[in-house]
């Protein structure tokens, strides 16, 4: 899964900075912001990072010792079927409202806010508009050019891109820095993505996510814990996300709920379209060093 792939990577975090302006561009890149904040600081991260939370604790067995990790296939099959439903959208539109644990100057850990609207047309359009407490942004990928804009500061930077989506949102992590740990959904086979790596899986139950009836799963993988929230019915779709960095001082979490789903938008090539505002400057996805938010 891409979400464990990032957690590996930063522990033994190598800085992929970008200019201040562009430090989140989508607000699924901030998971890894704060890791890598959190990396920067000397800390003494404890071997098992000090007590489970309830939700997270593995279940002692008979002898007092953790239980085997379970793989339920109920789990995965559900997992299969929202893949399969995303997969055969050959373009789709949702809206998701999110939360972030970041560190602020104190070591505090603060909760962030923010809101993206995304549009997708396989094999190679996406765009992505960003609003709330985090910075405000638009990412565009026609096909040809990745280009992330920052309205405040009116810059956008601008960078060659592979030909499809799934390539793309490779490229952009090694490329930019700009990391999507929910991009898992955006790629043709979501399930291939998710599932890798994946040491136990189960079903939690029933439950409601924003009127829509839903299967909770939850999976792990190493150093991080990971639930979906997948509608039931006739559309199998992700209606929440939940990750949870167990290697992390604080177990920093991030939080994305899914709404609008839209698998049969009609959209237009301008939507994929950067129209550079005249005055507005070009800058290069560079190498500059972050502050920790005041």
């Amino acid at each position: 899964m891409r979400i464990e792939r990032i957690a590996v990577t930063n522990q033994g975090f190598k800085k992929p900075w970008m200019p201040s302006i562009l430090l989140a561009v989508i607000v699924l890149a901030l998971p890894v912001a704060a890791r890598a904040q959190q990396a920067q600081a000397p800390i003494s991260a404890p071997t098992q990072a000090a007590a489970p939370t309830l939700e997270t604790a593995p279940t002692p067995g008979p002898s007092g010792k953790a239980a085997a990790p379970v793989m339920e296939q109920a789990a995965l099959d559900l997992l299969k079927r929202m893949s399969a439903t995303l997969g055969a959208a050959k373009a789709f539109t949702y809206q998701s409202r999110s939360t972030v644990e970041i560190p602020a100057k104190t070591g505090q850990f603060v909760t962030l806010f923010g809101t993206s609207n995304v549009a997708l047309e396989r094999p190679n359009k996406l765009s992505v508009r960003v609003t709330g407490e985090v910075r405000n942004f638009d990412f565009y990928y026609d096909g040809i050019n990745i280009i992330a804009f920052s309205p405040k500061d009116n810059v956008y930077s601008i960078a060659g891109a592979p030909g499809t989506i799934d390539e793309m949102l490779k490229f952009v992590e090694h490329k930019t820095g700009i990391y999507f740990p929910s991009a898992d959904v955006m790629f043709n086979d979501p399930y291939a993505m998710m599932a890798t790596g994946v040491t136990s899986a189960f079903v939690v139950g029933p439950a409601m996510v924003d009127g829509f009836p839903c299967e909770h799963l939850a999976f792990r993988v190493p150093a991080v814990n990971w639930e979906i929230w997948i509608e039931t019915g006739k559309r199998a779709l992700p209606r929440r996300l939940a990750v949870t960095y167990t290697d992390v001082r604080n177990f920093p979490r991030f939080l994305v709920e899914f709404s609008n789903w839209n698998l049969q938008p009609r959209l237009a090539a301008s939507q994929f379209a950067f129209q550079r505002p005249g005055d507005a400057k070009q800058i290069e996805f560079g190498s500059r060093p972050r502050k920790n938010i005041q």
